[in-house]
């Protein structure tokens, strides 16, 4: 027999056992039932679904456990888990939930489902997890809930407008392990704390928001024989006072990890909080912690001192200095002493602390010896020492905020984020080309009495997404190197002294969303490349310069901007009519966001600005987002305003003064419903005030003063409550608010009916008199008439005389 027989058979025979096996694999991997995928149909029929997350969800996709949001078992083909949290849903849970008999894990959180919370999901009693957070319902929580004897996690908070007419049902959970029930007022159920005692497998109690005030002293034995494993508590805003600590110690043991008693009304804490061993995050903000802070101190100073990580005691009223048995806390990593009354100086051992990341000392009354280090702190004054030596692996520095002086020590090398806004610092800034890392990503100067020029090593940082050295004393021209900051968003050098033109490598920082330039001395044209090259472009601010030639018309492909404000420059030419391609201007109902999601201290670095409003500069923060604004105002432009500016539907804020315009201002004008403040005033419009303004309802500030304008001024609600100074300088109109009658105002005198003088008769009015005139012909011509009639006529007399 030829050898390669013995080869290839065993060959053939492993192919076809793999084939079988693959084969009985595939069999194996079963499909959902035909009366559960049903069941799901139902479920969706009644439903709204705007975001489409339900559109795999069809009749003609047999296999339902590859729909959007369902787990099945792999044996059975059961259904076992509905994963719908956050699809925007709206509707009612409909009842064919019950077909899905061996349904593990329903999570229907953040949507808008409403109605009475259901009670049939009582009956779906293998559920595990069960999460309904987050939606409409209405009535109380359903005591069949209790049935669901196997969930290990429950969460109910915030879910509607509802209550809890009896808690015993938790009880009978005896699996649970997680529960959360925020919002759900338990204000009538005094004896809360022996149903959670009675949960032994509980590890996370979220309370927060449930009005726990009145609660009755436990009195079951489960109080005297607790062994709770709970590892988190949350009980944040109850109004809850120190008497709440008998009640709160049986369910603390060395297992918790997480204490969170904010917002409520403790004057102190006891001392067996300082023997929870294990107790790594205590939060008492927005307490009344009438207390020396070395008091406070001492009551946690048990092995609660050893674990302990975050610290948060804000907004209370400790008083004293900062003691050094802060020491003893050597694994804090997050401390938060903000707001109290602490006073005298800032210990040496806080800065010994090993492990110590964040600390916000602010609002109290502490002073900084300039004699040894420290690090992250906020509203204390005096002078920074060296910190790049003493903190050199720190990647975050923020003393913003304080009345810090002289000039900024070396930092790390190391950093990602460097935040000294606010402060009396002075000197230059050329420390910044020692933060060599490449990492750098925010870096805020602001507010500062900084000088010197702007460094050219700017193309270390191509991390770098702010840079705000604005409200400073800099000068001279931009470097080249800005040109690298290839992740920049935002740029804010407003109210500094630089000059000459734009780089032309700032045009290759096309992640910019907001660029702030006003308030300086920068000249030549306005780039065109600036509406070619940043296209997601939000703000654009170049107010107070000494710009000149005319706006690029490129500057209209900018169709995200929001704010643009080019006023106060030498600006010359029309307004060009493609402005309406700015659709951020034009959709109705929609505000872009202009903040920046830059990662900071888990925190959102909000944009800012400063625009003139309604005659004044404010500075915009958070709001900001919310404002949709063109100010061309004090330039040299010429020409009428483009009709095509009218299409601005949502535009806010509308600034054209104090420039050369002519001609009238645009018949639908009025049709910028949204506008909030309009000011047209010093130029050369003529005109009537179009009739359609009288239909801006929203308008509260108005200036058209110092015009050609004529003619009556419309009437509505909003035009006369301006006062007359908004329409002075502009001869020929009238009507309120302004004194001069429109012609054809004029009131008649009316006639006296006693006294009348010689000459009175020519003081009838002239209509008057042919009235009379006419009135007393008629009269007379038709007395003959009628007259003639009955003499000549012998049958029309008889008849006349029969009906007399």
């Amino acid at each position: 027999m030829n050898p390669c027989v013995f080869i290839i058979l065993p060959l053939l025979l492993l192919l076809l056992v793999a084939t079988t096996a693959s084969q009985f694999g595939r069999d194996d991997m079963k499909q959902c039932l035909d009366n559960e995928r049903d069941a799901l149909l139902l479920f969706k029929a009644p439903l709204q679904d705007p975001n489409g997350h339900l559109s795999t969800w069809r009749f003609d996709q047999h296999d339902c456990c590859k729909w959007s949001g369902i787990t099945c078992n792999n044996q059975t083909g059961h259904v076992i888990g509905l994963h719908i949290g956050l699809y925007g849903l709206v509707g009612e849970i409909s009842h064919s939930l019950l077909n899905l008999t061996y349904l593990k894990h329903l999570e229907l959180f953040g949507n808008y489902f409403h109605g009475i919370i259901p009670t049939f999901i009582g009956s779906l009693t293998r559920l595990r997890y069960l999460d309904l957070c987050y939606n409409s319902f209405y009535g109380a929580i359903p005591q069949e809930f209790g049935n669901l004897t196997n969930l290990r996690v429950l969460y109910l908070g915030s879910i509607g407008n509802y209550g809890v007419e009896n808690i015993k049902w938790l009880s009978h959970l005896y699996h649970l392990e997680e529960l959360q029930m925020d919002g759900i007022s338990l204000a009538k159920q005094n004896h809360w704390v022996d149903v959670i005692l009675s949960l032994r497998k509980l590890s996370i109690l979220s309370l927060n928001r449930c009005e726990l005030s009145h609660v009755v002293y436990p009195y079951s034995s489960s109080f005297f024989n607790s062994s709770s494993s709970i590892e988190s508590i949350y009980l944040g805003s109850n109004n809850l006072t120190s008497s709440m600590y008998r009640w709160l110690f049986p369910l603390t043991s060395n297992k918790l990890r997480v204490l969170d008693l904010s917002r409520n009304m403790l004057d102190g804490i006891p001392k067996y909080l300082g023997n929870l061993c294990s107790l790594e995050a205590l939060s008492l903000d927005n307490n009344s912690l009438v207390v020396e802070f070395a008091d406070f101190l001492n009551n946690l100073s048990g092995c609660a001192s050893l674990s302990l990580k975050m610290l948060y005691a804000a907004r209370n009223q400790f008083t004293g200095a900062l003691s050094s048995e802060i020491q003893k806390f050597s694994s804090i990593t997050s401390l938060d002493l903000s707001d109290n009354h602490l006073n005298g100086s800032i210990s040496e051992k806080l800065w010994e602390l090993p492990r110590l990341e964040t600390i916000d000392l602010s609002f109290n009354n502490l002073r900084v010896p300039s004699t040894y280090h420290f690090s992250n702190l906020s509203y204390v004054n005096g002078k920074v020492p060296d910190l790049s030596s003493n903190f050199a692996q720190s990647s975050v520095i923020d003393l913003s905020s304080n009345r810090f002086y002289g000039p900024i020590p070396n930092v790390p090398s190391t950093l990602s984020t460097l935040n000294l806004s606010r402060n009396k610092f002075s000197g230059g800034i050329a420390f910044i080309c020692q933060i060599v890392n490449g990492f750098l990503s925010f870096l805020d100067l602001s507010h500062n009495s900084l000088t010197g020029q702007l460094p050219d090593c700017l193309w270390l940082f191509k991390e770098l997404q702010v840079l705000n050295p604005g409200h400073n004393n800099l000068f001279g021209r931009l470097p080249p190197s800005i040109g690298s900051l290839i992740q920049l968003k935002m740029l804010y050098l407003y109210k500094n002294n630089f000059s000459g033109e734009l780089p032309f490598s700032l045009k290759n920082c096309t992640s910019l969303k907001s660029l702030n330039l006003g308030a300086n001395k920068f000249s030549g044209n306005v780039p065109v490349w600036i509406g070619e090259r940043f296209s997601g472009l939000y703000v654009l601010i170049l107010k107070s310069n000494n710009f000149s030639g005319t706006i690029p018309l490129k500057l209209c492909q900018l169709a995200n901007l929001q704010i643009l404000d080019m006023s106060r420059n030498n600006l010359h030419g029309t307004i060009t009519s493609c402005l309406s391609n700015l659709t951020g201007m034009v959709q109705q109902g929609i505000s872009q966001d202009v903040q920046l999601y830059t990662t900071y201290e888990q925190e959102t670095y909000v944009d800012h600005a400063m625009i003139q409003w309604q005659g004044n500069e404010h500075e915009f923060f958070s709001t900001l987002k919310q404002l949709k604004s063109i100010d061309l105002s004090s330039n040299n432009l010429t020409g009428r305003i483009p009709n095509e500016i009218t299409n601005l539907y949502d535009l806010i804020s509308l600034n054209l003064s104090k420039n050369a315009l002519l001609g009238e201002i645009p018949q639908k004008i009025g049709e910028m419903k949204n506008l909030l403040t309009l000011d047209l005033s010093r130029n050369s419009f003529s005109g009537r005030i179009p009739s359609s303004m009288s239909q801006m309802s929203l308008l509260n500030d108005l200036d058209v003063s110092f015009n050609n304008l004529s003619g009556r001024i419309p009437t509505s609600t909003q035009l006369q409550s301006f006062p007359p100074s908004r329409y002075n300088g502009n001869t020929c109109l009238c009507g309120p608010p302004l004194t001069k009658k429109c012609p054809g105002d004029e009131e008649p005198e009316e006639p006296s009916l006693i006294g009348k003088g010689e000459g009175d008769e020519e003081d009838i009015d002239e209509v008057e008199r042919w009235f009379y005139i006419g009135g007393g012909t008629g009269f007379a011509t038709g007395f003959w008439i009628t007259c003639s009639v009955l003499l000549l006529n012998q049958r029309g007399r008889h008849a006349f005389f029969s009906i007399l």
